[in-house]
């Protein structure tokens, strides 16, 4: 089958599989997060309520030093209660950027810049209950400054090198899917340099 092919049916599946709402409320409004409740009509005619949450969407970071090593911080993360090893990351404000948001964060969490950026995809992380989509970056050619922390901000970093943070993934000590995403797209891109 050719890939155009491929891409049609998928399109073609896709309407077969929607689901229209009827009506859409917001149940709890948040600084981050809006909580809807919908009613939809399924495929077969019935219908179903559809809880989900609203998400700006956000861009993360794999900041790569020349010597091979990444740029990591630990945070604490209330819902789980522990901290986590992640990438650099944060939200997207209204009207901003995904690359403009990379670079905002980079610098406010690590005290990096970075004069070389790339791309790496996009990702659904919670696509059973909510919208967000994060933007993964890596950034290159990196200048080391100041944090610049958010008021109630609070994180440490550190650099390791790529493979041990992929031994962490393997053994489940990093479990951060979109530094765990992250790790693999870079680890996959320095290969083929």
């Amino acid at each position: 089958m050719s890939r155009d092919r491929a891409l049609e049916e998928l399109a073609q599946s896709s309407q077969r599989l929607r689901e229209e709402p009827l009506t859409s409320e917001s149940v709890f409004r948040g600084k981050l997060l809006d909580v809807r409740r919908d009613t939809v009509k399924l495929p077969g005619g019935a219908t179903a309520t559809r809880e989900y949450i609203m998400h700006p969407g956000a861009s993360m970071i794999v900041p790569l030093l020349p010597d091979g090593q990444v740029v990591l911080v630990r945070q604490y993360r209330y819902p789980m209660h522990r901290a986590f090893v992640e990438f650099p990351a944060g939200k997207i404000d209204a009207g901003e950027a995904p690359l403009a948001t990379a670079q905002r964060e980079l610098l406010e969490e690590t005290g990096y810049r970075a004069r070389k950026w790339t791309e790496l995809t996009t990702i659904h992380n919670a696509i059973a209950y909510a919208n967000e989509r994060i933007i993964l970056f890596l950034a290159e050619d990196l200048e080391r400054g100041e944090q610049k922390l958010d008021e109630n901000e609070f994180l440490e970093i550190f650099t390791a090198p790529l493979d041990d943070l992929m031994t962490w993934i393997a053994k489940g000590e990093v479990t951060d899917v979109k530094t765990v995403i992250g790790a693999f797209f870079v680890k996959e891109a320095l290969a083929k340099r």
